[in-house]
Protein backbone atom coordinates (compact mmCIF):
# COMPACT_ATOMS: atom_id res chain seq x y z
CA UNK A 1 0.00 0.00 0.00
CA UNK A 2 1.25 3.46 -0.87
CA UNK A 3 -0.34 6.52 0.73
CA UNK A 4 0.13 9.35 -1.74
CA UNK A 5 -1.23 12.13 0.46
CA UNK A 6 0.27 13.59 3.60
CA UNK A 7 -3.07 13.38 5.39
CA UNK A 8 -4.13 10.59 7.72
CA UNK A 9 -6.35 7.93 6.22
CA UNK A 10 -9.49 7.25 8.28
CA UNK A 11 -11.80 4.26 8.17
CA UNK A 12 -14.76 5.10 5.91
CA UNK A 13 -18.46 4.96 6.74
CA UNK A 14 -19.22 4.23 3.10
CA UNK A 15 -17.34 3.01 0.03
CA UNK A 16 -18.43 3.62 -3.55
CA UNK A 17 -16.80 1.14 -5.92
CA UNK A 18 -16.18 1.27 -9.61
CA UNK A 19 -17.12 -2.10 -11.13
CA UNK A 20 -15.14 -3.13 -14.20
CA UNK A 21 -11.55 -4.04 -13.39
CA UNK A 22 -11.98 -2.87 -9.81
CA UNK A 23 -14.16 -5.74 -8.57
CA UNK A 24 -14.45 -7.86 -11.72
CA UNK A 25 -12.20 -8.64 -14.68
CA UNK A 26 -14.10 -7.46 -17.74
CA UNK A 27 -11.51 -6.34 -20.28
CA UNK A 28 -11.99 -9.37 -22.52
CA UNK A 29 -15.75 -8.77 -22.77
CA UNK A 30 -15.29 -5.06 -23.42
CA UNK A 31 -12.63 -5.63 -26.08
CA UNK A 32 -14.76 -8.28 -27.79
CA UNK A 33 -17.81 -6.01 -28.04
CA UNK A 34 -15.78 -2.92 -28.95
CA UNK A 35 -13.97 -4.65 -31.79
CA UNK A 36 -17.28 -6.07 -33.01
CA UNK A 37 -18.45 -2.47 -33.40
CA UNK A 38 -15.27 -1.48 -35.21
CA UNK A 39 -15.71 -4.41 -37.61
CA UNK A 40 -19.29 -3.26 -38.28
CA UNK A 41 -18.00 0.18 -39.28
CA UNK A 42 -14.93 -1.11 -41.17
CA UNK A 43 -12.54 0.34 -38.60
CA UNK A 44 -9.27 -1.03 -37.21
CA UNK A 45 -9.70 -3.18 -34.07
CA UNK A 46 -8.04 -2.24 -30.81
CA UNK A 47 -5.50 -4.39 -29.05
CA UNK A 48 -6.19 -5.28 -25.43
CA UNK A 49 -3.62 -2.70 -24.37
CA UNK A 50 -5.36 0.00 -26.43
CA UNK A 51 -8.72 -1.00 -25.01
CA UNK A 52 -7.45 -0.66 -21.44
CA UNK A 53 -5.97 2.74 -22.21
CA UNK A 54 -8.85 4.24 -24.19
CA UNK A 55 -12.03 2.91 -22.55
CA UNK A 56 -12.83 5.40 -19.78
CA UNK A 57 -15.96 7.49 -20.24
CA UNK A 58 -19.54 6.35 -20.68
CA UNK A 59 -20.90 5.60 -24.12
CA UNK A 60 -22.86 8.84 -24.39
CA UNK A 61 -19.70 10.77 -23.54
CA UNK A 62 -17.18 8.82 -25.66
CA UNK A 63 -18.99 7.36 -28.68
CA UNK A 64 -19.87 10.65 -30.46
CA UNK A 65 -16.14 11.37 -30.92
CA UNK A 66 -15.57 7.85 -32.30
CA UNK A 67 -18.61 7.43 -34.53
CA UNK A 68 -20.04 10.90 -35.04
CA UNK A 69 -23.74 11.11 -35.83
CA UNK A 70 -23.93 7.30 -35.98
CA UNK A 71 -22.89 6.87 -32.35
CA UNK A 72 -26.31 5.58 -31.26
CA UNK A 73 -26.19 2.93 -33.98
CA UNK A 74 -22.71 1.98 -32.76
CA UNK A 75 -24.09 1.72 -29.24
CA UNK A 76 -26.83 -0.65 -30.37
CA UNK A 77 -24.26 -2.86 -32.11
CA UNK A 78 -22.05 -2.85 -28.99
CA UNK A 79 -24.86 -3.76 -26.60
CA UNK A 80 -26.25 -6.48 -28.84
CA UNK A 81 -22.86 -8.17 -28.86
CA UNK A 82 -22.13 -7.48 -25.20
CA UNK A 83 -25.49 -8.79 -24.01
CA UNK A 84 -25.01 -12.05 -25.89
CA UNK A 85 -21.53 -12.77 -24.54
CA UNK A 86 -20.56 -10.77 -21.42
CA UNK A 87 -21.38 -13.55 -18.92
CA UNK A 88 -18.92 -15.84 -20.71
CA UNK A 89 -16.09 -13.55 -19.62
CA UNK A 90 -17.39 -12.61 -16.17
CA UNK A 91 -15.17 -13.32 -13.15
CA UNK A 92 -14.50 -11.52 -9.85
CA UNK A 93 -11.01 -10.24 -9.24
CA UNK A 94 -9.01 -12.07 -6.54
CA UNK A 95 -10.18 -11.09 -3.07
CA UNK A 96 -13.22 -9.11 -4.29
CA UNK A 97 -15.81 -11.35 -2.68
CA UNK A 98 -13.94 -11.54 0.65
CA UNK A 99 -13.53 -7.75 0.62
CA UNK A 100 -17.25 -7.16 0.09
CA UNK A 101 -18.29 -9.82 2.60
CA UNK A 102 -16.05 -8.32 5.29
CA UNK A 103 -17.15 -4.73 4.72
CA UNK A 104 -20.81 -5.73 4.60
CA UNK A 105 -20.45 -7.63 7.88
CA UNK A 106 -18.77 -4.57 9.39
CA UNK A 107 -21.79 -2.49 8.33
CA UNK A 108 -19.87 -0.23 5.97
CA UNK A 109 -22.35 1.12 3.42
CA UNK A 110 -21.38 -0.12 -0.05
CA UNK A 111 -22.45 1.09 -3.48
CA UNK A 112 -21.34 0.91 -7.10
CA UNK A 113 -20.92 3.73 -9.62
CA UNK A 114 -19.94 2.55 -13.08
CA UNK A 115 -20.07 3.79 -16.66
CA UNK A 116 -21.36 0.39 -17.74
CA UNK A 117 -25.05 0.52 -18.67
CA UNK A 118 -27.05 0.11 -15.49
CA UNK A 119 -29.14 -2.88 -16.59
CA UNK A 120 -26.05 -4.93 -17.47
CA UNK A 121 -24.29 -3.83 -14.32
CA UNK A 122 -27.09 -5.04 -12.08
CA UNK A 123 -27.46 -8.27 -14.08
CA UNK A 124 -23.77 -9.03 -13.56
CA UNK A 125 -23.92 -8.25 -9.84
CA UNK A 126 -26.91 -10.56 -9.45
CA UNK A 127 -25.24 -13.31 -11.49
CA UNK A 128 -22.17 -13.20 -9.22
CA UNK A 129 -24.24 -13.04 -6.03
CA UNK A 130 -22.87 -9.57 -5.24
CA UNK A 131 -26.14 -7.60 -5.30
CA UNK A 132 -26.81 -8.26 -1.62
CA UNK A 133 -23.74 -6.30 -0.60
CA UNK A 134 -24.75 -2.99 -2.18
CA UNK A 135 -27.24 -0.35 -1.12
CA UNK A 136 -27.32 1.06 -4.65
CA UNK A 137 -25.85 0.00 -8.00
CA UNK A 138 -25.68 2.95 -10.38
CA UNK A 139 -24.68 2.64 -14.02
CA UNK A 140 -24.58 4.73 -17.17
CA UNK A 141 -27.84 6.50 -18.03
CA UNK A 142 -29.24 5.96 -14.50
CA UNK A 143 -28.48 9.56 -13.48
CA UNK A 144 -28.76 12.76 -15.50
CA UNK A 145 -25.01 12.62 -16.14
CA UNK A 146 -22.44 9.86 -15.91
CA UNK A 147 -19.13 9.54 -14.06
CA UNK A 148 -17.05 11.72 -13.50
CA UNK A 149 -20.07 13.93 -12.78
CA UNK A 150 -21.31 13.95 -9.20
CA UNK A 151 -24.91 12.88 -9.87
CA UNK A 152 -24.19 9.12 -9.90
CA UNK A 153 -22.39 9.38 -6.55
CA UNK A 154 -25.31 11.27 -5.02
CA UNK A 155 -27.67 8.59 -6.37
CA UNK A 156 -25.46 5.80 -5.00
CA UNK A 157 -25.53 7.30 -1.50
CA UNK A 158 -29.23 8.13 -1.58
CA UNK A 159 -31.11 6.55 1.33
CA UNK A 160 -27.96 5.67 3.26
CA UNK A 161 -28.03 8.73 5.51
CA UNK A 162 -24.42 9.39 4.46
CA UNK A 163 -23.47 12.30 2.24
CA UNK A 164 -20.43 12.54 0.02
CA UNK A 165 -17.46 13.71 2.05
CA UNK A 166 -14.18 12.70 3.66
CA UNK A 167 -15.72 9.64 5.33
CA UNK A 168 -16.71 8.19 1.93
CA UNK A 169 -14.14 6.44 -0.23
CA UNK A 170 -14.42 6.18 -3.98
CA UNK A 171 -12.46 3.11 -5.08
CA UNK A 172 -11.53 2.56 -8.72
CA UNK A 173 -8.82 1.65 -11.20
CA UNK A 174 -8.80 4.62 -13.58
CA UNK A 175 -8.28 8.36 -13.81
CA UNK A 176 -12.00 8.94 -14.33
CA UNK A 177 -12.67 7.33 -10.93
CA UNK A 178 -10.20 9.60 -9.18
CA UNK A 179 -11.69 12.61 -10.98
CA UNK A 180 -15.19 11.57 -9.92
CA UNK A 181 -14.05 11.20 -6.32
CA UNK A 182 -12.59 14.70 -6.32
CA UNK A 183 -15.67 16.19 -7.95
CA UNK A 184 -17.91 14.58 -5.32
CA UNK A 185 -15.66 15.46 -2.38
CA UNK A 186 -14.88 11.81 -1.56
CA UNK A 187 -11.55 10.15 -0.79
CA UNK A 188 -10.04 8.71 -4.01
CA UNK A 189 -8.46 5.25 -3.64
CA UNK A 190 -6.70 3.68 -6.63
CA UNK A 191 -6.79 -0.13 -6.91
CA UNK A 192 -4.69 -1.67 -9.68
CA UNK A 193 -1.42 -3.51 -10.13
CA UNK A 194 0.39 -0.65 -11.89
CA UNK A 195 1.71 2.23 -9.82
CA UNK A 196 0.56 5.74 -10.78
CA UNK A 197 2.65 7.24 -13.56
CA UNK A 198 4.19 10.69 -13.27
CA UNK A 199 1.45 13.34 -13.61
CA UNK A 200 -1.07 10.66 -14.63
CA UNK A 201 -3.59 11.96 -12.12
CA UNK A 202 -2.71 15.63 -12.20
CA UNK A 203 -5.51 17.58 -10.60
CA UNK A 204 -7.15 14.51 -9.05
CA UNK A 205 -4.40 12.49 -7.41
CA UNK A 206 -5.44 9.35 -5.52
CA UNK A 207 -5.16 9.52 -1.75
CA UNK A 208 -3.70 6.02 -1.68
CA UNK A 209 -2.77 3.21 -4.08
CA UNK A 210 -3.14 -0.52 -3.43
CA UNK A 211 -2.45 -3.26 -5.95
CA UNK A 212 -5.46 -5.53 -5.36
CA UNK A 213 -8.72 -6.10 -3.50
CA UNK A 214 -6.76 -8.21 -1.02
CA UNK A 215 -4.40 -5.30 -0.32
CA UNK A 216 -7.36 -2.97 0.09
CA UNK A 217 -8.86 -5.32 2.68
CA UNK A 218 -5.54 -5.41 4.57
CA UNK A 219 -5.42 -1.61 4.53
CA UNK A 220 -8.95 -1.35 5.94
CA UNK A 221 -8.24 -3.91 8.65
CA UNK A 222 -5.33 -1.78 9.86
CA UNK A 223 -7.39 1.40 10.25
Amino acid sequence: MNVLSGQDLRRPRAIVFDWDNTLIDSWAAIQDAQNHVFAHFGMRPWTLEETKKKVRGSMRDSYPSLFGERWREAGEVFYERFESRHKEFLSPLPGAKELLETLFADQVYLAVVSNKKGDYLRTEAEYLGFSKFFGRIVGAFDANRDKPATEPVDMALEGSGIGAGDDVWFVGDADIDMECAKNAGCVPILVREEKPEYQEFEGHQPFAHVNSCISLLMLLRNL
